[in-house]
This record gives structure tokens, C-alpha cells and sequence, in this order.
């Protein structure tokens, strides 16, 4: 069912809808094709929520941390603030440190108002069109977002897009999780296990230059389950350039981790990763069909966030699992390209699936 919460500073309304099933419910807002609430029910009965986001809507509006964002048409970093596509060059925002694009620029599809396609009981559909030179790329692109509450208390995303012309397009969600619960304090005592041996190495301005870096045994390395505060102040170079864990990891994407029942339009999805409470009460499992994935701790929370139920976020105070191709791909020929040709269909899928002890 659809609630108004308020208006946009135009005038347009921005709705809120709840989906549920089973020991899962969610909201979810067409501003931004937002996710502002995710609900675990426990074997206590209770609920937890498990998602940042702010507690009044006016914040949403500007929401530096992007919370719960659909962010597009290109998450992550782009180096330069430009890339070149068939010989021609595009310039982009400069929103990122005055020389770089960071998740589209300053006025990407998070925040605006996506039109409610479709919705049941456990699933809701936004869509938005992004005219040709939105935001500098090309192509009139239609662009979808659905969220649905699965049989396995998950969340599925899932993506679909299509242009006229060859383009670019590398959506992600950019929610931050504490498995505790929003606003109980930080996440540097979650436990997470991150299926990848490598990083793309990014330096100071976090945008990777196409070198890998090898993490096994060093303070990067999740390959067999880490508590994040263990080593998040560790002396190690790409820790201190990004105040923190901020970096792209490079996924195993092998048949040890694929999930056959997540497969989606013909692209096998595997488990990139998994993250539990400090008491191992509740786990998180996230699947995805991409080749990356930014792990961040939030280290620019600001400690101000006046989160839901009046809560104040603090620095650390979630944890996102981005699920993308690597940053600055479009600037680096040998990374996996998010490259879609005009008239094809681009689809993806990630997945939050929950467990309880």
C-alpha cells in the first residue's frame, strides 16, 4: 500500500511502500528507489532493522551518505570526470575532489522521482527514463529497479535497462547495514568473509589505475572471516588513503560460490560475501552476478545523521556491500566493461538473504 510521506522541494509526491513475506519486510520510496527500512524477524519474534536512513524526509534530499540509494547511471568513481566510447569523449560531472565523478554527479537518478511500474504483497518495480546526455552520457535509456521479499527471508534487487545507443550503465544500492540494529552503535565488530583474493589498487583519490593488488595475509584480506575493527587502523597504504575499508574487491564469481536458485535472465549469481553480528545471532549473505564489489565502513559518516527512531548515526555506523563493475572501468580497457549496446537489455541481480542462529 502506498503512503505519501511529503513532497519533493518541486512539488512532487514521494511514496512510500511496504513489502513483506515471512520474517521479512521492507520500505521503499520512489524517491530515488530508495530501500529505508529492512525488517529481520528474529526467533524471539522481535523485529530488527537492519538499514540505515534518516528519520525526516528532508534529509533524503540531500543524503551525502547515500542512504538505501539506487544509485545510476554509474556508481562508483569515474577518473577525470570522463571516458571516451567509440571515439567519442564525454565529460561528466566534476563532483568528486573537483576532477573526478563520484555515482553520476550532482543530480543522478537517487535523486529524483522514479514512477511506481508495478507492485505486489513482496514486490514493488520502479522506473525511470534518463534522456540522451543525462548527466553526459549517451542514449535515451528506460531504466528499472525491483525489489521483491523471496521465499529464503531475502531481498532481491533487481536491475533492468535498455538504450538507444551504446552506453554506459552500472547501477548499484548503496545501503548501509548494522546487523545489530540501525543506530546500536558501530559495525567494527560485525564479522565479514569476503570471497575474492585481490583488490583493484586505488591511491588517494580511490580511483584504481588498472594494477591488482594480491591481499592474501595482509590487513585487506576477508578470505576467511575477519572482525572489521581488527585491522581497520592497520599501517598498510591503501587502509590510510581511504581512512578505512573503501575498495573494490574482485570477486571469485566461481562454481564453489554459485547459487543456481538466484540465476536470473541466463547470468549465474554467486555469494560474494557474508557478515554477522558480534554476538553470531543474525548472518547476511550477499549474492551478486557482477564482477566487483566496494566494501565500505562508512568513514565519512559524519556523526551527526539524526537516523530513525531519533537515533544518531555514528562514524562506522554501517557497513555497505556495493555490488558493481570495478570503478573507473570506463578508463581501464582491461577491467570488465559496463558497456551495454544499443537495443540490448542489460539485466543484473543482487541479493541480501538473512539467517538466524
Amino acid at each position: 500500500m502506498e503512503k505519501v510521506w511529503g513532497k519533493t522541494p518541486d512539488g512532487q509526491d514521494v511514496k512510500v511502500v511496504e513489502i513483506k513475506k515471512g520474517g521479512l519486510r521492507a520500505k521503499v520510496m520512489n524517491f530515488g528507489a530508495n530501500l529505508l527500512e529492512l525488517h529481520v524477524t528474529l526467533p524471539s519474534k522481535d523485529e530488527r532493522d537492519v538499514v540505515l536512513g534518516f528519520r525526516d524526509l528532508e534529509s533524503y534530499f540531500t543524503n551525502d551518505p547515500n542512504y538505501g540509494c539506487s544509485v545510476g547511471r554509474h556508481a562508483n568513481r569515474i577518473g577525470g570526470a570522463a571516458f571516451d566510447l567509440d571515439g567519442t569523449h564525454y565529460e561528466l560531472d566534476k563532483n568528486d575532489g573537483g576532477c573526478n565523478n563520484l555515482h553520476s554527479g550532482f543530480h543522478p537518478l537517487h535523486k529524483r522521482i522514479w514512477d511506481i511500474k508495478a507492485e505486489s504483497d513482496n514486490s514493488i518495480t520502479f522506473a525511470i527514463h534518463s534522456p540522451a546526455g543525462d548527466m553526459g552520457f549517451p542514449g535515451n535509456m528506460d531504466i528499472e529497479v525491483t525489489y521483491t521479499i523471496g521465499d529464503k527471508q531475502d531481498l532481491i534487487i533487481d536491475y533492468k535497462a535498455i538504450s538507444d545507443e551504446k552506453t554506459v550503465f552500472n547501477p548499484t544500492n548503496h545501503s548501509y547495514f548494522n546487523l545489530k540494529g540501525a543506530g546500536e552503535g558501530n559495525i567494527l565488530d560485525h564479522k565479514v568473509t569476503i570471497h575474492s583474493d585481490q583488490v583493484t589498487y586505488a591511491g588517494a583519490d580511490s580511483i584504481p589505475t588498472g594494477e591488482y593488488v594480491q591481499i592474501k595475509d595482509t590487513p585487506m584480506d576477508f578470505a576467511t572471516g575477519h572482525v572489521v575493527g581488527g585491522r581497520i587502523e592497520a599501517d598498510y597504504d591503501l587502509l590510510k588513503f581511504a581512512g578505512g575499508y573503501d575498495h573494490n574487491y574482485v570477486l571469485k564469481n566461481t562454481e564453489e560460490y554459485h547459487e543456481a536458485s538466484y540465476d536470473h535472465n541466463g547470468k549465474n549469481v554467486y555469494e560474494a560475501a557474508v557478515f554477522s553480528d558480534p554476538m553470531g545471532e543474525l548472518f547476511a549473505h550477499v549474492y551478486t552476478d557482477l564482477p566487483g564489489m566496494q566494501l565500505y565502513t562508512g568513514n565519512y559518516i559524519s556523526g551527526t545523521d539524526l537516523g530513525k527512531d531519533s537515533k544518531i548515526y555514528s562514524r562506522r555506523g554501517g557497513i555497505c556491500f556495493e555490488t558493481q563493475y570495478y570503478p573507473n572501468a570506463l578508463n581501464v580497457p582491461s577491467f570488465p566493461q559496463p558497456i551495454i549496446e544499443a537495443g540490448k537489455e542489460y539485466n543484473s541481480r543482487t541479493v541480501y538473504r538473512f539467517d538466524q542462529q
